[in-house]
């Protein structure tokens, strides 16, 4: 009879737990967008912190990570009419978040390429790959991007379809972005900007969830 109390403790010391962890879980769930390394915690505490250092002392491409990083947090990919180089409103508006994610990194370049379906002519197909190259290229210069750092010079025309048919195919007429570089070719530039993203990310990420107890 006298165990029962000292069940319940524990029983109450148990849910207590159970609420903590969840409030930590919604917490975390709440952080979308982490600096480079921070989803990386393959091998136990600190795994991300020493995997920034292998980037930052070169032992890591950091290319790849903003590449990854950038193809993970925004759509990279925006897809044409048919014979057409126009953007549509769906298109721009992919094309604007990729806008806002390269102001946050002010040092990476990036190459947008152009791509079409299997219907026309292979020269035809090169020269409207370009085009779509050059127009996604030029929408993300007018949300005052630098020039120089979007280069839209590379056509892969009909040879590298998503869906492979002669027919029509809207998913392979399209312009990817990509990262491709660093200004001046500095691979390590960690400048205030890139300071303050990852400040407010840490800031955002330490925010109560909605409806948390």
């Amino acid at each position: 009879m006298t165990a029962r109390p000292h069940q319940h403790q524990i029983t109450r010391r148990l849910l207590l737990l159970g609420v903590s962890a969840g409030a930590l879980s919604a917490c975390s769930g709440a952080y979308m967008a982490a600096e480079v390394g921070s989803d990386l915690d393959e091998g136990g505490f600190g795994t991300p912190t020493a995997n920034n250092i292998l980037i930052l002392t070169g032992q890591l491409d950091y290319v790849v990570a903003l590449a990854e990083r950038f193809a993970r947090e925004v759509p990279n990919t925006v897809t044409f009419a048919f014979d057409s180089a126009e953007l549509d409103p769906a298109a721009q508006h992919i094309l604007a978040q990729q806008a806002r994610w390269m102001r946050h990194f002010p040092e990476v370049t990036f190459r947008v390429f152009g791509h079409t379906d299997l219907v026309g002519s292979e020269r035809y197909n090169r020269g409207l790959g370009l085009r779509r190259a050059r127009a996604a290229a030029n929408f993300i210069v007018r949300q005052g991007i630098s020039r120089r750092r979007v280069e839209a010079v590379v056509s892969n025309g009909e040879t590298q379809p998503l869906i492979p048919t002669p027919d029509r195919e809207r998913q392979n007429r399209r312009a990817v972005t990509e990262v491709s570089g660093f200004v001046q070719d500095n691979a390590r530039i960690l400048n205030g900007e890139y300071a303050r993203v990852v400040h407010r990310e840490y800031v955002e990420s330490a925010v109560r969830a909605p409806n948390t107890p």
